[in-house]
């Protein structure tokens, strides 16, 4: 069967005029169907969104290499991948082919550049040392302030090794600002890495924003003035951060409390001033996302713009007349809305609302319309470009996917009842509200939906009264809230902005009202195990089916989303996790739940839960019921008759290593050691955080530095609880004394 693309529909996508012949589908049932499916989405323009699913692909692929790649395979690869599409251009199959290919080069490429153009030094052990520096930013906390400083000298520390950034705490900030060089001695370490493989890497992140090291200041703080002039780089970002903690601290001073750290966040993106109760009570209730400035501040700051300078134009009717003032009000509104971004710290969700809005009024500058799906595509894969890091972190993944479902559902939501036309104004403005709280219902219900995926799998959990918060507090938000924040800020340079902010707080105060009564509910928050990344990869799949294709493709989309939902229903969930310095670690013990031996950290032990679908806090005593614990370690009876042994004094490798089936220690364990497996300080420095899985016949190793690994066992060789019982004195159960392990500052796991 020979099918020929009109031209019309060609010139509508960007393709040859001349396709050629497509591909015959000799061995394949609904060949037809499939051609005018094909056709319907050439006519709709949905090619290009791929472009930027498989520039992500590229990505993926990228972060997936164990060696540094070079930078030559990719680009060459790319630039054969473009020859070709241009040289196939006549053939529509082969074409598109070269194209993905060459979106596929091109995210590669740009993870290896990304990479190479933020490499800097980072720490490798702990110091205490004296450290210069200039201050870039400044983030008021509740217990003091977090800065990050651009690194001039470091004591005892090469300067081939002496990191480019530093992250620290101070107790007492009273008078550091940004742009101010202080001295003063601190305590650093380097980057944590993932508390599981899988869990969320600071280290990652701290690389790609040339973080080497984190810490804290201890000691008196001198401060003065930088010998020379900033370079024009540093000089901005202390200026925008002085004027971004100003206004900060204006707004929370006006409003006082809970709700004047909400109310800063939420114009300035500062959430430091947050206490950390009101976040819980903003999770529980699923509204958190209103601290995170995006779509809803970007569309509301660009639109008062828009509305302002076409208002302010229309009162002229001369200007009216003879001026484009819709297009003069668009060109205000893009300035406005990018100012606007970059004062808020241009998180990944503000620029890709920045790129759509900056996209739509470039449609209105050119008098056509703008696709939505277009749209978020070209914001990706501006992101991307510029970050491509971002793909694998949750910000970038929930902001996408649920702008992505809502889109999806757009066409639905458009569809207007017939006989409009005889109702009454009450009438009107009453199916007004209702067609209002049915969209803002719909919206939320389904933009939970598409980001409950990354949510289970970043944060495992899930707020199912989600729907509820959001309909309560969205309106207050935008009817109140925002509004006020822009009205606030144009009155800050007048100085006549605090009633403003008092009158945002008291709607603040009402939201945060509304989350505690919600957050109250039983069951608001679940605790899930974490997605496997097969699962995640499969509803991602299906999402981008599901979102990005016009015609009845978008039914395909039910088969990676159901296999996705079988996995997620049965999760494989590990057996022992290890801390990445051997301080802890947590056991399943034979009655099924984790058991923590050592001393781990409450951030890494509250992760190791939460990646379990443990809801139990880090300070609830079952945690460490099943342990049989000594001053030199613990030993944990585990599931199939294994016995875990967790060693934390060389004297107790003889015994452990005779009875146990594993041994685990952050002590490297004698050559002699007949366990079956020996996890020591060795492989932790080799390998990092690491997490364990017991099969019949093999022991399933997952490790943050050399990812997965299988090593086979006999299971006739695995001693039995009976005959370990009967061996020497048990161990009796108590607290196992503190020693020196190195304190870890908390505050470095959390996501920004």
């Amino acid at each position: 069967m020979s099918h020929r693309i009109p031209r019309s529909i060609a010139r509508t996508v960007a393709l040859p005029r001349s396709m050629g012949r497509s591909i015959e589908w000799h061995l394949l049932d609904g060949r037809d169907w499939l051609s005018k499916t094909m056709a319907q989405e050439i006519e709709q323009r949905r090619l290009f969104p791929w472009i930027a699913v498989f520039f992500g692909i590229g990505i993926i692929l990228f972060f997936q290499a164990d060696a540094e790649p070079a930078l030559w395979a990719p680009v060459a690869a790319l630039t054969l991948c473009v020859a070709a599409a241009i040289a196939l251009r006549r053939n529509q199959a082969a074409c598109c082919t070269m194209i993905a290919l060459a979106a596929l080069f091109a995210g590669f490429s740009a993870g290896v550049i990304r990479t190479r153009s933020v490499a800097a030094p980072a720490l490798t052990r702990i110091v205490i040392t004296p450290v210069t520096g200039v201050i870039e930013a400044v983030e008021d906390r509740e217990e003091g302030k977090r800065l990050l400083l651009r690194v001039t000298d470091m004591k005892d520390v090469a300067e081939a090794e002496r990191p480019l950034r530093v992250r620290v705490s101070a107790r007492d900030g009273i008078g550091l600002s940004p742009g101010r060089l202080i001295t003063g001695t601190a305590r650093l370490l380097p980057p944590p890495q993932a508390a599981w493989p899988g869990g969320y890497d600071f280290a990652r992140d701290a690389y790609f924003k040339g973080i080497g090291a984190v810490g804290s200041l201890v000691g008196p703080v001198r401060q003065g003035d930088p010998a020379s002039e900033p370079d024009w780089s540093l000089w901005l970002a202390t200026r925008i951060d002085g004027a971004r903690n100003a206004l900060t601290e204006r707004i929370a001073s006006s409003i006082g409390g809970a709700a004047g750290g909400v109310g800063a966040a939420l114009v300035t993106g500062k959430r430091g001033l947050i206490p950390e109760h009101a976040n819980d009570v903003l999770r529980g209730a699923g509204i958190y996302h209103i601290v995170s400035i995006s779509g809803l501040h970007m569309v509301l700051a660009a639109g008062t713009f828009f509305w302002l300078v076409r208002a302010l134009l229309a009162l002229a009717p001369g200007l009216a007349l003879l001026w484009p003032v819709k297009k003069i009000a668009a060109v205000a509104a893009m300035i406005g809305a990018t100012t606007y971004c970059i004062f808020s710290g241009s998180d990944v969700a503000t620029e890709r609302s920045l790129i759509m809005t900056l996209v739509m009024f470039g449609a209105v500058l050119a008098d056509r319309p703008a696709l939505s799906i277009r749209n978020l595509s070209l914001a990706a894969l501006v992101v991307l470009a510029r970050e491509p890091e971002a793909l694998l972190g949750p910000s970038f993944q929930m902001s996408f996917s649920a702008v992505a479902a809502m889109m999806a559902l757009v066409p639905l939501m458009q569809r207007r009842p017939l006989g409009e036309g005889t109702l009454t104004i009450v009438e009107r403005g009453l199916l007004w509200l209702g067609r209002a709280m049915l969209g803002l219902v719909t919206t939320t219900l389904v933009a939970s939906i598409g980001t409950a995926p990354f949510a289970a799998y970043h944060f495992q959990s899930l707020n199912p009264y989600g729907l509820i918060g959001n309909a309560l507090a969205l309106p207050l938000v935008s009817l109140v809230v925002m509004p006020s924040a822009v009205l606030g800020v144009l009155a800050y340079p007048f100085g006549l902005d605090r009633p403003i902010w008092q009158v945002m707080g008291t709607a603040v105060s009402q939201v945060l009202n509304v989350s505690a009564w919600v957050g109250s509910f039983s069951g608001s928050t679940l605790v899930v195990p974490a997605l496997s990344s097969v699962a995640l990869v499969s509803l991602s799949v299906g999402l981008i089916v599901l979102t990005i294709p016009a015609s009845s493709l978008r039914l395909l989309a039910l088969v990676p989303a159901g296999l996705g939902l079988a996995f997620a229903a049965k999760p494989d969930r590990y057996d022992i996790f290890i801390d990445r310095d051997g301080a802890g670690a947590a056991i399943r013990s034979k009655g099924g739940q984790l058991t923590l031996v050592g001393r781990p950290s409450d951030f890494v032990a509250e992760q190791w839960l939460r990646a379990d679908g443990d809801a139990r806090s880090v300070d609830d005593g079952s945690l460490r019921r099943d342990a049989r614990c000594d001053a030199a370690g613990c030993v944990v009876a585990a599931t199939g008759g294994r016995w875990i042994a967790f060693v934390q004094d060389f004297s107790a490798f003889e015994e452990d290593c005779r009875r146990a089936t594993v041994v685990v220690s952050r002590l490297e364990a004698p050559s002699s050691c007949t366990a079956r497996f020996v996890w020591d300080g060795k492989a932790l420095k080799e390998r990092g955080a690491t997490t364990l899985r017991f099969n019949p016949e093999a022991i399933e190793v997952r490790s943050v530095r050399k990812g997965r690994e299988i090593r086979s066992w006999s299971s006739a060789d695995l001693p039995h609880e009976e005959a370990l019982s009967a061996r020497g004195r048990p161990r009796q159960a108590r607290p196992v004394p503190e020693q020196d392990f190195p304190e870890e500052d908390l505050s470095t796991g959390e996501p920004d």
